[in-house]
């Protein structure tokens, strides 16, 4: 079982998958911006930071996947990534559901100057609106709800993927 987890976090077809399924997640959020307008918050604009880091990730690890050390670190990067994912999607929905009062909701992403993406990518990363809800999706969730059990599985999997990986080097 762990070699074939081993396999799949080494092969390309997995971080691709995981770029193709970024794209799809950006899209959605851009979709429900300009088709529905439903404005982005400053937490959902982290969140599309956070996946922006994920599709990046995934692009470097196409090249990086078979290198010694390099599948671990991918994996350990994704863990990292689906937590910062998690505890945005936690602040979102206690926001929406109003268990948190103060999640840091002004207009500032409170990124530094040399990372200004809401002056260079505004399209995509400027904030729009105060927090306070998401949109629901199609199955009746909420998209914080969504993003919550997206934001857990992906931990989960980078560290299943890393226990692999350093299973199959002990072999």
């Amino acid at each position: 079982m762990l070699e074939r987890l081993n396999r799949i976090g080494t092969s390309a077809f997995y971080w691709l998958a995981l770029l193709v399924l970024v794209l799809l997640l950006e899209g959605v959020a851009l979709f429900y911006q300009y088709r529905l307008d439903y404005w982005p918050c400053v937490l959902c604009i982290h969140v599309r930071i956070w996946l922006a880091a994920l599709g990046l990730l995934a692009l470097l690890m196409l090249a990086l996947r078979r290198l010694r050390g390099g599948a671990l670190l991918g994996h350990l990067a994704t863990a990292g990534i689906g937590l910062g994912l998690l505890e945005r999607a936690w602040l979102l929905l206690g926001t929406e559901r109003g268990f948190i009062e103060d999640a840091g909701c002004g207009m500032d992403l409170g990124l530094p100057a040399w990372l200004a993406l809401d002056d260079w990518l505004p399209w995509l990363f400027e904030a729009q609106t105060s927090c306070g809800y998401t949109p629901e999706l199609p199955l009746g969730i909420t998209m914080a709800e969504a993003l919550l059990a997206f934001s857990a599985a992906l931990t989960l999997l980078g560290l299943g993927l890393a226990l692999a990986t350093l299973a199959a080097g002990r072999r």
